[in-house]
């Protein structure tokens, strides 16, 4: 094999290993074997998930054992294989956004995934626990024979030159890591209800940004994987209605998420939540006014 700046960085990550990885084959729905593979966790303040309802959860965050000073949600990342596609869902937030976070590389290995044997990407959103891990320490594109798919309005809003400025101060970083990363690599679109893949469906889901999407598995008994449209295993389940300080639109967020969890409920479909804990996969249950996760 030729040595690269690719090969050279992917060998130093595989020298480095000295945290482990947590790896879970979760299922088959479909034509297609259901991964979910761990990125690490993010370390956030509690009131930039929860905004102003940080001290309202308090009871709720101590049924799970979490305060409402500091919460670290773990990153899934969905990779689906159907013996022709590798698809990822997401790829992480590579090494430029938390030192907790970008494992996904790893992961992969683990399963004896390499990046190049990576047909398509897939994003529900361009934050950068999503996005950033598009691109290598050398800011070459890690998964290199991948297409790469956004929704078109997802892509827009981050490429429009005003999102800097009217995004908000907290979020500017996350803008300008957007236009960098979206630029970085040929990015194709798709609409809401689009057929991305074969058995594999765009359900546009916004809220938590302005073209965030979902994407449904079809088979018999139904998979969505819902990003960050119902963005943690706690209170948006107990009180899907609150708005909430991670969404950008935190009225539209709520109502997004509280008819999403509805549909997952009368379903009976399995979800698959990129901030849930690993390995993120489980169904919604209706519990009084509100939900609860059960983690399959």
């Amino acid at each position: 094999m030729a040595i690269t700046r690719r090969t050279m960085i992917m060998g130093t990550a595989a020298l480095a290993g000295t945290l482990p990885f947590r790896l879970h084959a979760s299922t088959t729905v479909g034509n297609y074997t259901v991964d979910t593979l761990s990125d690490g966790n993010l370390i956030l303040p509690a009131g930039f998930i929860l905004g102003e309802h940080v001290n309202d959860a308090a009871d709720i965050l101590a049924r799970y054992d979490l305060g409402t000073e500091q919460l670290t949600p773990d990153c899934n990342v969905t990779l689906l294989r159907d013996g022709e596609n590798t698809v990822l869902i997401d790829v992480g937030s590579g090494m430029n956004f938390q030192p907790s976070a970008g494992r996904l590389v790893d992961s992969l290995d683990t399963l004896g995934v390499a990046p190049e044997d990576v047909t398509h990407v897939l994003f529900t959103h361009a934050h950068p626990d999503h996005l950033w891990g598009v691109l290598d320490d050398f800011d070459e594109p890690v998964f290199y024979n991948a297409r790469h798919m956004i929704g078109r309005a997802e892509r827009d809003y981050w490429l429009d030159p005003e999102t800097v400025n009217t995004i908000g101060e907290e979020r500017m970083a996350f803008a300008a890591g957007a236009l960098r990363y979206l630029n970085a690599v040929e990015m194709d679109v798709f609409e809401d209800g689009d057929d991305v893949l074969s058995g594999l469906q765009a359900v546009g889901t916004p809220g938590h940004t302005p073209g965030h999407m979902a994407f449904a598995v079809n088979g018999s008994d139904p998979l969505v994987i819902v990003g960050d449209s119902i963005g943690n295993h706690h209170v948006a389940f107990e009180q899907p209605q609150w708005e909430l300080g991670s969404d950008q639109d935190g009225e539209l967020g709520a109502a997004t998420r509280t008819a999403l969890l509805d549909r997952l409920n009368a379903d009976k479909a399995m979800l698959i939540g990129f901030h849930f804990p690993f390995p993120g996969i489980g169904h919604a249950e209706k519990s009084g006014d509100g939900y609860r996760f059960i983690p399959a």
